[in-house]
């Protein structure tokens, strides 16, 4: 029971047992009924509906009342003679004594029951706030908001530290597009904002920090598609003393006791695994769909992808690069030296019916193999310094052996969801087309700011 100044109730808790009792609820007129002398609001928030029984004087107040106004209602709960099964709180109705109109809403621009007329995604991204309202919507937050604690539930309790790293970071191109952010203080320079914690997290483990974990936002200036926005969110995890069968085995009782708390379904363990030679011949893909039955989004097949190459050839680049990232160790390091496109990485990925839900590595910690990972992707010792002096600094006080995996949330909640659009389980997601239509940004500065910056338009 939410019991505040402005409410006694939500609308989503009421029952026969509350029969005879005066309450006061608070929220938005889903449906408005007028019928003669008496009339009925169906009055809603993110807990339930509650229907509300008004005659005489009361009745009159709501003659006009516009659908999604707020309102507030103090009465006496009463018991229904044929309940409304379609209801949590079908058995009862508050027969309302006093109304408080808190404010009255404009005509809609869209409907917020998408069972009458879908609206277009550009209306529905621009009155965000609105769309947000749709039980579907609320459904995918109230269950994103389950997997988070589920997460930290679970790590919490089995000795990992919850760290924060900078979101203000420096540019290492390479991966995705970075988005960059002008320095006032140091003109002509610039942060960048992280693709991922990925160099914070090894850092913490040189520091002695042995168990890292963070719901992190990341961000990547690329092109977007049903599963990517330029800002997105990933579970972040990285362990000291470990080898893969480590990470297996932590991350499998992870996911176990995320899909126990939240769908409450049991996982079978120990998942299957699949090296990424034999799913490229076996199913031309790295990440394959493993369901006995492809339309049924009940059945969660998860597997490990692994033994990936440590390199590929780049034709844009012309060049090898990482086919996770340059931090990951080879299982063999004379392999890296003599033969580096055949080399294979301590590198995993876990897919969940054809998606790739999270991946990660043994990550290098000896400064020398570092070196000769940087000297096959043609990076050489001044450049390597410049990017990455920082990291092989580190490896020369005390490194440990470690490793990690990072996990998309989105992902993992549209999954779990039965979304197709990782849209549809992010409060304020950008469009197709990168952009906020609800902000309208990216947007114009004015020129002073520009000045500031020591930036000037072309």
């Amino acid at each position: 029971m939410l019991n505040t100044k402005l409410r006694t109730h939500t609308c989503g808790e009421l029952n026969k047992s509350h029969s005879g009792q005066k309450v006061t609820l608070c929220g938005w007129a889903d449906k408005i009924r007028l019928h003669g002398k008496i009339g009925f609001i169906n009055l809603r928030d993110r807990y339930g509906i509650t229907q509300v029984f008004l005659k005489d004087e009361l009745k009159k107040k709501i003659e006009t009342l516009s659908r999604e106004s707020t309102v507030r209602v103090t009465g006496e709960v009463k018991t229904r003679p044929e309940p409304n099964k379609e209801l949590s709180t079908g058995e009862i109705e508050v027969s309302a004594q006093e109304l408080e109109i808190l404010s009255e809403a404009d005509p809609l621009p869209l409907e917020i029951e998408e069972k009458d007329v879908a609206s277009s995604d550009e209306t529905r991204l621009k009155h965000r706030f609105l769309d947000l309202r749709k039980p579907r919507l609320q459904k995918n937050l109230i269950l994103r908001a389950k997997v988070c604690k589920a997460l930290r539930e679970y790590l919490d309790q089995h000795g990992f530290l919850e760290l924060e790293t900078p979101i203000l970071a420096k540019s290492t191109p390479e991966g995705a597009r970075d988005f960059l952010v002008p320095s006032r203080v140091y003109p002509g320079t610039f942060f960048a904002l992280p693709q991922s914690p990925q160099l914070f997290k090894q850092l913490f483990m040189v520091a002695g920090y042995d168990r890292y974990y963070q719901i992190a936002r990341c961000f990547r200036d690329e092109d977007l598609r049903a599963d990517r926005q330029p800002e997105f969110t990933q579970l972040d995890i990285e362990m000291s003393f470990i080898d893969e069968e480590d990470i297996y085995h932590t991350i499998e009782g992870l996911m176990k006791h995320v899909w126990k708390t939240v769908l409450n379904k049991d996982l079978k363990m120990p998942f299957p695994r699949m090296t990424y030679d034999q799913a490229m011949k076996d199913h031309n893909s790295d990440k394959p769909d493993m369901r006995k039955d492809k339309a049924n989004k009940d059945e969660h097949a998860f597997l490990w992808v692994v033994d990936f190459p440590l390199l590929e050839w780049s034709e844009d680049e012309g060049r090898l690069m990482a086919m996770h990232h340059p931090f990951t160790s080879p299982k063999n390091v004379n392999d890296l030296k003599e033969n580096p496109e055949k080399a294979k990485a301590k590198a995993y990925d876990l897919v969940l019916n054809g998606t790739e839900l999270g991946g990660g590595s043994i990550r290098i910690h000896r400064r020398d193999v570092q070196m000769e990972m940087f000297k096959a992707l043609g990076i050489g010792k001044e450049e390597a310094e410049e990017k990455f002096g920082f990291l092989l600094n580190a490896f020369r006080y005390g490194s440990v052996p470690h490793g990690g995996i990072a996990f998309g949330l989105d992902r993992m909640c549209a999954i779990l969801s039965h979304e197709e659009s990782i849209r549809e389980v992010i409060a304020y997601p950008k469009n197709k087309d990168a952009r906020d239509l609800m902000l309208d940004a990216p947007s114009e500065v004015n020129e002073q700011q520009l000045t500031d910056l020591g930036l000037k338009k072309r």
